[in-house]
C-alpha cells in the first residue's frame, strides 16, 4: 500500500481543495493518506516564501479566476472565506489536541468545512468553541490542550520536518521521496499513485 503525506494549514484554500480530492484518490487507490499538520507563516518564513496574497495582482487571479477552476473540476463545493487570512496558530495546533482526544479526523473536516465551505471567522475563539461543540467535540478540553507545551511542540517539530524535507508551501505532498506541491500537481500524484 501506497503512502501519501499530505502537509497542510487550514488557512490554505488550495491545501482545502487538495483534501478533498486527496481523499478521493486515497480511497481510489487504496493509498494510505497521512495528515502532517504544519504552520505554514512558519514555513513561509523559514524558506523566505510569500503567500500568492501578497502580490495583488496573484491573489486576484488565484481568488477569481484559479481557484474557482479547479473547484469546478473537482466538483467540491467551496466557498472564499471573507476572513481570509486568519491567524491559524491555534487551528493548526488543535490537530495534536485532536489527535489526544481521539477526533483528529473529524476535528480536520470539521474545521476545514468551517472555513472554505461555511466561511466561519475561526480565529476568533467564541466561533471556534460553539463550531467544535456543536460538532459534539469537547471543545474547552480541545483548547485547553492546545496551550501545553507538548502540543506546542509536536506542531513545531513538523513545520520543522516539513522545512527540512523541502516544504516552501501549502499543500505539500509527498509519496515516498517524491514531492509535489499545490492541488495543481494532483494529477501527478495520482500517475504516482497507478504506477
Amino acid at each position: 500500500m501506497k503512502t501519501i503525506e499530505f502537509y497542510f494549514d487550514f488557512g490554505s484554500p488550495t491545501a482545502f481543495i487538495a483534501h478533498k480530492q486527496l481523499q478521493k484518490l486515497a480511497a481510489k487507490y487504496q493509498a494510505n493518506l497521512v495528515y502532517e499538520p504544519m504552520l505554514l507563516g512558519a514555513v513561509h518564513k523559514a524558506t523566505n516564501n510569500t503567500p500568492p496574497g501578497a502580490v495583488a495582482a496573484k491573489g486576484r487571479y488565484m481568488v477569481l479566476q484559479d481557484l474557482p477552476r479547479f473547484v469546478q473540476r473537482y466538483g467540491i463545493e467551496f466557498n472564499f472565506n471573507p476572513n481570509f487570512p486568519i491567524n491559524t496558530l491555534k487551528l493548526m495546533r488543535g490537530c495534536y489536541a485532536a489527535k489526544e482526544l481521539s477526533c483528529f479526523e473529524k476535528y480536520v473536516d470539521i474545521i476545514y468545512d468551517g472555513m472554505w465551505i461555511q466561511k466561519l471567522h475561526l480565529g476568533k475563539d467564541e466561533v471556534l468553541l460553539d463550531t467544535l461543540n456543536n460538532a459534539g467535540l469537547n471543545a474547552e478540553k480541545m483548547l485547553e490542550l492546545v496551550q501545553t507545551d507538548s502540543v506546542k511542540t509536536a506542531l513545531k517539530e513538523n513545520t520543522d520536518k516539513a522545512v527540512s524535507k523541502g516544504a516552501f508551501g501549502a499543500p505539500t505532498m509527498y509519496l515516498g521521496k517524491e514531492m509535489y506541491f499545490g492541488q495543481d500537481r494532483l494529477d501527478f500524484v495520482e500517475e504516482a499513485l497507478q504506477e
